[in-house]
């Protein structure tokens, strides 16, 4: 497995555009990594079946990231494998268990349709627009601040 990383700095935030190689398939990103968070948006037009492995190794090391929130967004995904999606959803879900943000968000009507049809769209975090992620991810973080507050006042 080699990684490839070009970097390209705009004033405070930097993008990395990443080739994410295994043995399957290529899977090109584009990560933008903020304050609070990173946006990893694919490239792809398509993210087949074989990819899932490469998606995976791609996100699962945001667990234990300094930034560990996260946002998809899947603006270019036009079309989605099942098992894809209940990738993403698993994911998610884990992050969740973890006390992790993690947002989808531009969702395309196809890969859209299909998460509703195998009923995983309604346990998602899943927002229309990119900026409404990023409120979504503080809203969480300040929710979090507050239960830890209200915690330690409990004890």
């Amino acid at each position: 497995m080699s990684k490839h990383f070009l970097k390209k700095f705009t004033h405070s935030k930097i993008t990395l555009f990443y080739t994410h190689h295994t043995n399957y398939h290529q899977m090109n990103v584009k990560i933008d990594t903020k304050e609070k968070f990173s946006v990893i948006t694919p490239v792809e037009k398509e993210i087949a079946a074989n990819m899932t492995g490469a998606l995976k190794e791609l996100l699962e090391p945001y667990l234990k990231n300094d930034i560990p929130h996260l946002i998809l967004n899947l603006r270019n995904v036009e079309i989605l494998a099942q098992d894809t999606a209940e990738l993403i959803s698993a994911i998610q879900q884990i992050f969740y268990e973890n006390d992790i943000s993690f947002v989808i968000c531009e969702l395309k009507e196809q890969p859209e349709k299909m998460l509703d049809e195998m009923d995983l769209l309604e346990f998602m975090n899943v927002t229309p627009t990119e900026s409404e992620a990023w409120d979504i991810v503080q809203m969480e973080e300040i929710e979090r601040e507050l239960m830890r507050d209200f915690d330690e006042d409990e004890a």
